[in-house]
């Protein structure tokens, strides 16, 4: 094996390494293992190949490139403007999304964002309410979210005695059963399903009985606070231009808008659509999210 195949593997392990510690994006590591292969693949094409033997093969630095580039390369095209997976870590989405489920999340659906920077450069279609978002948590960008739009810009959003008002307009709530689900210290939890409709998108959302529905001193400052009024029985924002507003299915358990705020346009990620795996429950694989 040469210098530049071991280059190669040591770039790539220290690459990956830096991804899990959290030092750098595994987009950019990506966007950096694409540039340096396609840049040695390239060399080895119009210039390298010229200067070799008939016979000769290729040394093992240049055959280790000219296998992995088209295979990053894909990666990179497909993870930055097309499918992205990801990994639910809690459980802020029950009884949609449960811990341990792995999802795809279409880039497309709202708009083309340039990999790293994650500007958008074309639009394709806007947030709806009631879509199940990926989204760059706006306390740390660094850390990614997945809630459902509740809020799009210019609405008028109020959460009162667990129960959503839109603009004037209570959303109607149909009890649908109810979900068990265990928690710290092997307890187990029953929380009451509704089906819920949002926009065009019906969907379940789950209370807990006995949970408070809003915790007024859990509210932290962020940007644009000035839109939201709060109150012990509950609160109301208006959504600003740019921005959306974001709660987890799981009403009584999940961290999101009611406390740190609104999402900016520029965090957004995409759609969550369907879940591949699920190594505890076989069953979750190939469903459809809603």
């Amino acid at each position: 094996m040469d210098a530049l195949a071991i280059a190669l593997i040591v770039f790539l392990v220290a690459g990956v390494a830096l991804v899990f510690k959290g030092v750098i994006g595994l987009p950019l590591l990506l966007l950096v293992a694409t540039a340096v292969t396609g840049v040695i693949w390239l060399l080895d094409k119009l210039v390298l190949a010229k200067k070799r033997a008939k016979g000769e093969e290729r040394s093992t630095g240049i055959e280790y490139s000219a296998g992995l580039f088209p295979v990053i390369l894909l990666v990179f095209v497909l993870r930055s403007f097309v499918i992205e997976p990801f990994r639910i870590p809690s459980g802020s989405m029950m009884p949609t999304l449960l811990a341990g489920d792995f999802i795809l999340v279409n880039k497309f659906t709202y708009g083309i964002r340039l990999p790293v920077l994650d500007k958008k450069i074309i639009n394709v279609n806007d947030p709806q309410r009631g879509e199940v978002m990926v989204f760059h948590f706006p306390e740390d960008p660094s850390v990614d979210y997945i809630k459902r739009i509740v809020g799009t810009p210019g609405d008028l959003i109020e959460y009162r005695e667990k129960r959503l008002t839109i603009n004037g307009q209570p959303l109607s709530y149909q009890e649908n059963g109810t979900f068990s689900f265990e928690t710290g210290g092997l307890n187990y939890v029953t929380g009451i399903v509704y089906r819920e409709k949002l926009g065009e998108h019906e969907h379940a959302s789950m209370v807990i009985p006995g949970i408070n529905g809003f915790v007024e001193q859990q509210v932290r400052t962020f940007p644009l606070q000035e839109n939201c009024t709060y109150n012990e029985g509950g609160f109301s924002c208006r959504v600003p231009a740019g921005h959306y507003f974001m709660m987890g299915d799981n009403r009584d358990g999940s961290n999101d808008s009611r406390y740190w705020g609104f999402v900016p346009e520029d965090n957004i990620v995409g759609r969550a659509f369907f879940i591949w795996m699920n190594f505890g429950d076989v069953k979750r694989i190939g469903s459809v999210i809603h």
